[in-house]
């Protein structure tokens, strides 16, 4: 479908201001005059993508089932919805992440580095989106880690999107005020307003059985 990059100025003023403001947040405006969502943006699997099955690979990464210990870190919840481009719901989406320990390491066959294990990490979880596109994971604030000699990776998180066997989406999530997002060559290459669309929403941290739990929002808007 045919796109314009600016907006005549009548159609403007007949929006009214909420919808100028929605339009600056991610929206563009189409030849039909519907209002669409911004994809999010495509990037890179990486090379540590889980090669083997696991036992335990639900929204709880960090407590592995039949183990007594807690993945260490500091314990953060990731939800959103899955939506299209007309912001509507998108259910039964299996929404995978995968991302780091605490200390930058991956439990992967693949990964050198040379922090340690964390026996008690998932590490990678899944689960479908509800009929409302909503998902959620519990899990830890993933760590640094160095990806070439002079390039560290800022904290992020793996995400991957199927329906009926169908590759949707694979992208990655970063937090806000992280000063190496700034110079993280992967979210650089994108033009700014497609970096934002990565970067989670912060809430505000809550109790979760007597442990505090920050919160982050990151909807994934699908072709």
């Amino acid at each position: 479908m045919k796109r314009y990059s600016r907006i005549d100025r009548r159609a403007v003023l007949k929006l009214g201001a909420g919808a100028v403001v929605s339009l600056l947040s991610g929206f563009v405006f189409s030849a039909d005059k519907a209002l669409r969502v911004a994809r999010t943006p495509k990037q890179t699997e990486g090379p540590f993508y889980p090669l083997q099955d696991q036992t335990d690979k639900d929204a709880n990464l960090v407590q592995i089932i039949g183990q007594q210990g807690e993945a260490a870190g500091d314990r953060i919840e990731v939800r959103g919805r899955v939506l299209d481009e007309r912001g509507s719901p998108v259910p039964g989406v299996l929404v995978e992440i995968w991302h780091a320990n605490k200390w930058g390491r991956y439990d992967h066959q693949r990964d050198r580095n040379s922090a340690p294990l964390d026996p008690n990490f998932q590490g990678w979880g899944q689960r479908l989106s509800g009929e409302d596109g909503g998902y959620s994971f519990q899990t830890i604030f993933p760590g640094i880690y160095p990806a070439a000699p002079d390039w560290k990776r800022p904290p992020h998180i793996h995400f991957k999107l199927t329906q009926r066997g169908f590759h949707r989406l694979t992208t990655q999530m970063y937090f806000p005020g992280q000063e190496l997002n700034a110079r993280d060559l992967l979210l650089q290459r994108l033009p700014p307003a497609e970096q934002t669309l990565l970067i989670a929403k912060a809430e505000d941290v809550q109790q979760l059985n007597g442990q505090a739990v920050a919160r982050y929002i990151f909807d994934i808007v699908l072709r």
